[in-house]
């Protein structure tokens, strides 16, 4: 062979090498991230194809796969009830994809995770069509309805979200207002877009998952975190603090920062503090203790974490902190802290299990086809964010809280330990965000929550988070105790 030719073999071959090699990257390493990609139509007229399991909680059906009458689709997604769930289940759509547990639990609801490697093969075997998984969830749902009603029933813009304390199951998680995942569902691309547009331009954004996605200033909520930092650094329930109308900002000309209705505190120790919220005092102590100590004492309840419940928890945070004019209002949940509405059920839950912060989870257990158990959810601690007495202290105080937290629903004979908040921003006018949290019994709690609700409810300017808020979080706490779901 002369020595053209044995260049172009050479130069065939090595063509040839790159294409398998190129083949065998696109089918082998690749292969996963082409499946999954959502404009590969092909694997979703597969996973349509397919009777997609179902998402459960209280024994109810929240989503569900029926027969369809469009060929192209043989299965249908369906949500009952589905405006009251959809922070939870999110939706399921050919043309926008998916979301919420839809979407974390994807692969045991088409039935392609590992642990349904054996239903697979045997529906091979047998000629079965092969189905998806299901997936149990630990929403309560005689809270979750209960919830969404005092919500909307009111028409508020708000959010709800309970916990278990003791493991971290989560019980509620509502959104006002919410929208059908169903409108998502249909096979009509047309109508779907429609829905889509209409749905990401209505008022109040009612696809936004407020509970966990939202980040809002928490008001006065967030002294129970200034409480305990104090408690943590030499503080005492009966130590003496400020309780003057109003003290100057430092740094600042002239500013000032008041109290609630700038009058003088009703109490000059620390339990008085936070049953009577008085912000001179928590201001003064925020400034005594310093951001660190603050940053520190945040961070021990979940503050800045990365959290996944299986979905993404936005991130809470306390801001710069740059002077000692910030550090004041920072330690009354003003200025730059923002928190979910999970951040604060997740504080109030701590306090409520001696301290101990238990990782919020939404999945109870997964279920094959024939709805025996796969996998089942064990309680994960995070970690110990106060001591026990610590804990202990903060309880005592939330309770002398919730006897002068005003508003309606008040619980015969159920010792509820709160914290109300009145939160400014600058959205709306004066219009305050009302926060209430709480958790109950008191003695021995199996229920913690965080309300809010966002510009005033029903009553604009004058809103507390004891009027607007605190009912509705003392009818999800009684529904809870109840036995319901």
């Amino acid at each position: 062979m002369n020595k053209p030719l044995r260049r172009v073999a050479l130069a065939m071959m090595v063509m040839v090498v790159l294409l398998m090699g190129n083949a065998t990257y696109i089918q082998v390493i690749q292969a996963d991230e082409l499946r999954e990609d959502s404009r590969n139509k092909r694997t979703q007229f597969e996973e349509f194809a397919r009777e997609r399991g179902q998402i459960i909680a209280g024994g109810q059906s929240l989503a569900r796969s029926v027969p369809n009458e469009d060929n192209r689709y043989k299965w249908l997604r369906t949500y009952p009830n589905g405006p009251t769930y959809a922070p939870v289940t999110g939706f399921y759509s050919f043309y926008y994809g998916s979301n919420g547990i839809e979407r974390a639990e994807d692969k045991i609801l088409t039935g392609k995770d590992d642990s349904l490697a054996f239903d697979r093969l045997s529906d091979m075997i047998t000629g079965k069509e092969s189905r998806g998984g299901s997936v149990e969830l630990t929403i309560n749902t005689a809270m979750q309805e209960v919830a969404y009603k005092e919500l909307t029933s009111k028409g508020f813009t708000g959010s709800v979200v309970a916990l278990d304390p003791r493991s971290g199951e989560i019980l509620t998680m509502v959104n006002a207002p919410s929208y059908d995942p169903g409108l998502l569902a249909s096979t009509d691309n047309n109508e779907v877009a429609k829905q889509w547009d209409n749905l990401s331009g209505a008022d109040g954004n009612p696809m936004a998952n407020r509970a966990v996605s939202e980040i809002y200033p928490p008001g006065s909520t967030f002294k129970l975190i200034t409480t305990a930092a104090a408690l943590q650094n030499g503080y005492k329930p009966d130590s003496k603090v400020e309780t003057a109308a109003r003290i100057p900002l430092p740094g600042t000309a002239s500013a000032t920062l008041p109290n609630y209705g700038s009058n003088t505190c009703r109490g000059d120790t620390l339990t008085a503090a936070v049953a009577y919220s008085c912000n001179t005092a928590f201001a003064k102590i925020a400034g005594e203790l310093g951001p660190d100590k603050m940053r520190e004492t945040a961070a021990a309840f979940g503050f800045g974490d990365d959290l996944q419940i299986p979905m993404s928890v936005a991130k809470s945070d306390l801001g710069a902190m740059a002077d000692q004019a910030a550090l004041y209002q920072s330690g009354i949940g003003q200025r730059d802290v923002r928190v979910t509405p999970m951040q604060n059920a997740m504080m109030t839950a701590a306090i409520a299990n001696g301290g101990k912060l238990m990782k919020p989870q939404l999945v109870k257990n997964t279920r094959s086809p024939d709805m025996s158990e796969l996998d089942t959810f064990q309680p994960e601690e995070m970690k110990q964010s106060v001591s026990p007495e610590v804990a202990s202290m903060l309880r005592e105080m939330m309770i002398q809280s919730e006897k002068y937290t005003k508003g309606s629903g008040k619980i015969s004979n159920v010792s509820i330990a709160s914290k109300t908040g009145t939160a400014q921003h600058g959205d709306v006018g004066d219009k305050p965000h009302g926060w209430y949290v709480a958790f109950a019994p008191a003695e021995n709690p199996t229920i913690a929550v965080a309300v809010i609700v966002e510009n005033g409810g029903d009553e604009g300017a004058e809103a507390t988070g004891g009027s607007v808020a605190a009912p509705i979080g003392r009818e999800v706490i009684r529904a809870g105790l109840q036995g319901g779901g």
